[in-house]
């Protein structure tokens, strides 16, 4: 039976691996464990066998774990569906917020972060399959979005984040990270900073060797470090 100090030993070689073949440095890739629905037992295990950042979905049960657990024990990385009336909890827990997606949404985490005097870490979620079931921003509004969200005083904007469909066969999620680059292109293009678009926040436990082959920076693993969710 593999330990969670087994699973990330595994998952941080394939991230190497995966790397090293399309001469990427794998010290530009960082590893999220997506920990929605496991302990805080699981959490502190996997902090303690040197997994550093940590991705929650849920509000109430992530501040109830990072209560739990501390703040500083990780960087903490909100990526499941944000609600504006849950904006200000949001800022005050984590310190990137993947899913941001409208600009009303933008403006109240602003607003949030401005009371609490912080500059808020942001992503832009693109909808890059556009579906209905799925958050995100339609892909052609994304250079208009990401333009305007940079004008806020209070949210630093850092990037891009897509979850694609899924597939059994990995390949099948190229042509979608592939999608977000070119969107990343695109809003260069139109003079947003190369700072601002530092990251791609794309792959999971089932593709993120080809999302590493397509240049994320960022990677939500989740089943592969703790298993199945309880």
């Amino acid at each position: 039976m593999t330990t969670i100090k087994d699973n990330l030993k595994e998952i941080q070689e394939n991230i190497t691996t995966a790397a090293a073949r399309c001469g990427r440095n794998p010290a530009d890739i960082t590893l999220v464990g997506v920990s929605k629905k496991h302990s805080v037992e699981k959490l502190q295990q996997a902090i303690h066998a040197g997994l550093s950042d940590l991705g929650e979905n849920y509000i109430q049960e992530a501040m109830d774990k990072i209560d739990a657990i501390g703040s500083p024990a990780a960087c903490w990385h909100f990526i499941g569906h944000l609600q504006s009336n849950k904006a200000r909890f949001a800022v005050r827990y984590f310190d990137l917020i993947h899913t941001v997606d409208k600009i009303k949404l933008a403006r109240e985490i602003d607003k949030q972060a401005k009371k609490i005097d912080k500059r808020q870490k942001i992503l832009i979620q693109v909808n890059i399959a556009e579906e209905e079931t799925k958050s995100g921003a339609d892909a052609h509004d994304a250079v208009e979005l990401t333009q305007a969200v940079t004008q806020f005083e209070n949210l630093e904007l850092q990037g891009l984040m897509c979850m694609p469909p899924y597939f059994d066969d990995p390949e099948e999620a190229r042509p979608y990270f592939r999608h977000l680059v070119r969107i990343r292109e695109q809003i260069l293009a139109a003079g947003v900073t190369s700072d601002a678009m530092r990251h791609l926040s794309m792959g999971m436990s089932h593709d993120f060797a080809v999302a590493i082959q397509e240049g994320a920076t960022l990677v939500r693993v989740g089943t592969a470090i703790f298993g199945a969710r309880s």
